[in-house]
């Protein structure tokens, strides 16, 4: 799996002492899951983060941001940043931080039950 490494860890480091995270490799890059949750990511080099359906909207205004378009058809609420967006670290707080909250957010998942046979 090819993605950027330096910038995983500078997510790692952002998402350092939160409750609930987990490290789950999808999307052909790293997921960090918030109580299963997708928040953020990384993705060959592109930040890929999960957001509110309003700040979707905002953040398509902000330079370097596009649609995840990850199936071939953008995703709302799903964002990726190039790496020009999110070089600073006060960038990637903030992108973080939005994910994080956002995640926080959502309903807890259904667990699903396994049916008899």
């Amino acid at each position: 799996m090819a993605y950027d490494e330096a910038l995983a860890n500078r997510i790692r480091m952002a998402l350092a002492g939160r409750p609930g995270v987990t490290e789950k490799e999808m999307f052909g890059g790293v997921s960090f899951m918030v109580d299963g949750k997708m928040c953020v990511g990384v993705q060959k080099d592109d930040l890929m983060l999960r957001v509110s359906e309003e700040q979707f909207a905002e953040a398509l205004r902000r330079p370097h941001v596009r649609p995840m378009d990850f199936t071939g058809r953008p995703m709302v609420g799903f964002l990726y940043v190039a790496p020009a967006g999110c070089e600073a670290d006060s960038d990637l707080r903030v992108w973080v931080n939005m994910a994080f909250a956002h995640a926080q957010s959502l309903p807890a998942k259904k667990t699903s039950r396994k049916r008899k046979l």
